[in-house]
C-alpha cells in the first residue's frame, strides 16, 4: 500500500470517530425530572413518607412554639442576689456541659431547663449552703443572650447533618452585653434557620410535612406558607432538637426557587473549551458565573458558560449536564443542542434545574468538528503528497 492511500485513511477514521458519538447513558431509574427526558415519569406519592415516630407522642405546634425558651450551652445570664457586695452576683455563661459555676465553685444545671426553673435551682442551692436568707425576691436571674444551638436535621433536605443556628457575630453581642436591658430575643434560632443551614429542602420535599421532634414529644409542622408569603409554623428550636423532612418521592417544580426554606443559591462547574476560546479563563468562566440563584435552568447557566450565540457556524453546540439524583444519589448525566433550547417552543420541557454541585460542559458545533477534521486533512495529507512527490 502506498502512503497515499494509507494517509487518506486518517480523515476516514475521524470522520467515523465524529459520527458514532453516543449520547449519555444513565442506570434505570436514575432519572427523576421531567425536564430530564422521564418517560412515564411517576407522579408524587400521594401521602408523604412519613418518618418513624414510634414511642414519641404528638403535640400541637403551638406547644413548641408558646413553651419558655430552653436554656443551652453558650447563653450569658445575670444573677442577682440582694444584699450581695457583687461575691455571687454577676454575668454567668452556660459551660460545654450545662452548668453555671457560681463562686466557691457551686455547680448549678442549667441548659435544658426554663429561666425559672434554674432561677428556683440557684435560690435552693443557695439557701442550702446557707448563704442566703430564705427570703422570696432574695434571688433573681435574669437572661442576657441566647447562643447558637445545635439542632439535627434529616430527611428532604440537600446536606443533612448537625448545623448550629442562632449565632452571633461579635459586634451583635457585644452590643448585648452592653445593654442592661434583660431579656434577648434570638430570631435565628428558629426551624427555618436550621432548614437554611442543612443546605435548604430538595425538591422532592414536602413542606407541610415537617416534624420537630423534642424530649419524647414531636410536633408536625406546615412551612408551606414560607413558599407563598403566608403565615408558617416556624417555631423556636433549642439544642438537641431533630428536625425531619418528608419526602414525596419525586421532584416539585414550585420548590426550585429561593425561599426562607430552600437555598437562596447554587454552586456549579462549567467547562466552555468552544472555538474561540482555547481556555475556560478565556471563557470568561470565574466565581460570578459559576454561583447562581436557585431556580436557574440548564439554558441560563448555558448562557453564563458563553456557550449561546456567536457565528452561525459553531452557534450549533451542544451541552451536557452532569447532575444527581436528589433522592438516591445516583449520577444522571443528560445532553442538549444548544440551539433547540434556545428556539424549541416547548423549550422548558426539555430545560431541567440545576441543583447544588451540577456540572455543565460546553461542545463544539458539528461545523467547528468538521472544520478540524479539513484542518488534520490538510496537515495529514500535504506532507504525504510532497513526500510522493520528491520519490518520483
Amino acid at each position: 500500500m502506498s502512503r497515499l492511500p494509507a494517509a487518506l485513511l486518517m480523515p476516514a477514521l475521524l470522520l467515523s470517530g465524529c459520527a458514532t458519538m453516543q449520547p449519555p447513558r444513565n442506570a434505570p431509574g436514575s432519572l427523576y425530572a421531567a425536564q430530564q427526558g422521564v418517560p412515564g415519569h411517576p407522579a408524587c406519592l400521594t401521602r408523604s413518607a412519613l418518618p418513624d415516630l414510634a414511642g414519641w407522642t404528638e403535640v400541637s405546634p403551638a406547644s413548641f412554639a408558646l413553651a419558655p425558651d430552653m436554656l443551652a450551652a453558650g447563653d450569658r445570664l445575670r444573677l442577682t442576689i440582694a444584699g450581695d457586695k457583687g461575691l455571687l452576683t454577676g454575668s454567668y455563661v452556660i459551660a460545654a456541659d450545662g452548668h453555671i459555676q457560681l463562686a466557691g465553685g457551686l455547680r448549678i444545671g442549667a441548659a435544658g431547663f426554663t429561666l425559672a426553673e434554674v432561677e428556683r435551682s440557684v435560690r435552693t442551692r443557695l439557701v442550702a449552703e446557707r448563704l442566703i436568707r430564705p427570703l422570696s425576691n432574695g434571688v433573681r436571674l435574669e437572661q442576657v443572650e441566647l447562643a447558637g444551638v445545635p439542632v439535627s436535621v434529616a430527611g428532604a433536605v440537600f446536606e443533612g447533618g448537625t448545623v448550629r443556628v442562632g449565632e452571633r457575630q461579635a459586634e451583635v453581642r457585644n452590643l448585648n452585653l452592653s445593654n442592661i436591658v434583660s431579656g434577648d430575643l434570638n430570631a435565628s434560632r428558629i426551624v427555618s434557620t436550621a432548614l437554611r443551614a442543612a443546605g435548604g429542602i430538595r425538591p422532592d420535599a414536602d413542606p407541610s410535612a415537617i416534624y420537630l421532634i423534642r424530649g419524647g414529644h414531636y410536633a408536625r409542622l406546615d412551612l408551606s406558607g414560607a413558599l407563598a408569603g403566608f403565615a408558617a409554623d416556624d417555631v423556636p428550636v433549642t439544642a438537641g432538637d431533630r428536625i425531619v423532612v418528608s419526602s414525596t418521592g419525586c421532584l416539585k417544580d414550585a420548590l426550585v426557587r429561593p425561599s426562607q426554606i430552600t437555598p437562596p443559591g447554587i454552586r456549579i462547574f462549567i467547562s466552555n473549551l468552544s472555538r474561540p476560546a482555547p481556555s475556560n479563563a478565556m471563557s470568561a468562566i470565574g466565581k460570578d458565573s459559576t454561583s447562581l440563584p436557585y431556580g436557574t435552568r440548564f439554558s441560563q447557566a448555558l448562557v453564563t458558560a458563553n456557550c449561546v450565540g456567536g457565528s452561525a457556524m459553531n452557534a450549533g453546540r451542544s451541552a451536557v449536564l452532569m447532575s444527581h439524583n436528589p433522592v438516591t444519589g445516583q449520577s444522571v448525566v443528560i445532553s442538549r443542542p444548544v440551539e433547540q433550547l434556545v428556539r424549541a417552543a416547548n423549550r422548558d420541557a426539555m430545560d431541567p434545574w440545576l441543583m447544588p454541585g451540577d456540572a455543565i460542559a460546553c461542545y463544539d458545533s458539528a461545523a467547528m468538528n468538521l472544520r478540524d477534521v479539513v484542518s488534520v486533512i490538510s496537515e495529514t495529507v500535504t506532507p504525504a503528497v510532497l513526500l510522493k512527490n520528491m520519490g518520483q
